[in-house]
């Protein structure tokens, strides 16, 4: 499948199937987020995997994930990623954020669904998976098999913008 097919084809999926998600999915997702390019190649991400029946629980606590089988806490540690001499700007969750992008495309490759999510509450994720102090969490991806029909994947031309509102060339 090319890019963009793989690209209009995934969906934020909020119904799962009761299924675990195979090892062999989750190494090949994880793979897809160590490749992920980050700022001068610092790699400040640190990803943890939550699966277990006792650590879904945990994160019951600080955010709704749709009862996804598998849910990574994609976290940034800011004082080792890239920043911008020109204005101090600190990329650490643009890397952060680019990382969960390569993973939730390679779920979608393997038939998974997934679900990005902002909405959570970084103090009890901090408490009950015990993040040091020196990450930040940025992003939840929940995953596993979606449950139900899948989104048009045309439906991007009725629920995105088109280009000429979001694309200038030359001067804004």
């Amino acid at each position: 499948m090319d890019f963009l097919s793989l690209a209009k084809k995934r969906y934020s999926v909020r119904k799962y199937k009761d299924l675990p998600v195979e090892p062999e999915k989750i190494a090949q997702i994880l793979e897809a987020g160590r490749v992920a390019p980050t700022g001068a190649n610092r790699q400040p991400q640190r990803i943890l995997v939550v699966q277990t029946e006792q650590g879904l629980e945990k994160l019951k606590k600080a955010a709704r994930f749709y009862d996804a089988p598998v849910v990574m806490i994609v976290c940034t540690a800011p004082d080792e990623a890239w920043v911008r001499k020109k204005d101090g700007k600190n990329i650490a969750e643009i890397d952060a954020s680019i990382v969960t992008d390569h993973m939730m495309l390679e779920a979608t490759s393997l038939g998974l669904g997934s679900l990005w999510i902002c909405w959570f509450d970084p103090d009890v994720l901090r408490e009950e998976f015990q993040i040091p102090d020196s990450f930040v969490p940025v992003n939840l991806l929940a995953i596993g098999y979606a449950d139900g029909e899948p989104a048009s994947e045309n439906r991007h031309d009725e629920q995105r913008k088109p280009l000429h509102e979001t694309v200038s060339f030359e001067n804004w």
